[in-house]
């Protein structure tokens, strides 16, 4: 018994002896001690004392910077998801706030670390990344955030593109040729890199061939000749040629 009692008085002890953080108020207190458990990679302990801050004190000026804490914690935590939500809902409650443009980059970040290896798979992410980062180079153009920005997008926009000539030419492939057609036709309207331009532009050629319209051939001919690219403008022709026969 007094072995027990001896344990007791020395965890109440040293629990006493442990220092808070100072501060005017018990809100701060509670953020600077979540401040120093995320530092020191305590994320529950560190989520428990913003929830605590939160619930306690909702109109403290800490209250909202612990919303933003409790986000960070998500996305270090590499819960990618849930922290895209909850940076979102922060957006949406705090729109003035003075890390917006914190926020919005983060929103981005946490998208594209959801982007697949590979572009076979949903895509969303990358299109939601895209949205975000493009957003925050809008209303924020002198940024430091946005320095490795445009490789993202890029990198986002080329799954995009790879994407899309999968199932072009899987449709083509396939001979549903309407809809390989459809999507050649997205890829001239709005994709500039000129290899898939071309060969998006032998492919309506054939495909006017394979459908015996020659009205598809003379369009695509007329308006995406010059996107042909050397080493395909004799497939270029003869599919043309044969369009028209």
């Amino acid at each position: 018994m007094q072995k027990y009692i001896s344990l007791f008085i020395f965890i109440t002890l040293f629990s006493c002896s442990i220092e808070r953080p100072s501060g005017t108020t018990e809100a701060e207190v509670l953020f600077k001690e979540a401040q120093e458990l995320m530092a020191d990679k305590r994320y529950i302990l560190a989520t428990e004392k913003l929830n605590t801050l939160r619930s306690q004190y909702p109109y403290s000026y800490y209250a909202t910077s612990a919303e933003l804490m409790q986000a960070d914690i998500l996305f270090t935590q590499e819960n990618f998801e849930e922290a895209a939500a909850a940076y979102i809902l922060f957006k949406d409650f705090h729109p003035k706030n003075k890390k917006m443009d914190y926020v919005m980059y983060k929103i981005a970040e946490s998208y594209y670390q959801q982007v697949p290896p590979t572009f076979d798979r949903d895509l969303q992410p990358a299109i939601k990344a895209i949205n975000y980062y493009n957003e925050l180079r809008s209303l924020y153009p002198g940024s430091e955030l946005l320095k490795d920005a445009n490789e993202k997008i890029k990198l986002c926009e080329r799954m995009l593109v790879d994407k899309e000539k999968y199932i072009a030419d899987f449709y083509f492939k396939t001979e549903d040729y309407d809809s390989a057609k459809f999507r050649y036709g997205n890829i001239l309207k709005e994709v500039s890199d000129k290899e898939l331009r071309s060969h998006a532009v032998v492919r309506m050629l054939m495909i006017g061939s394979k459908l015996d319209d020659s009205s598809i051939c003379r369009d695509v001919y007329t308006r995406y000749k010059t996107d042909v690219i050397e080493n395909q403008s004799k497939e270029a022709n003869n599919a043309y040629l044969s369009c028209l026969k």
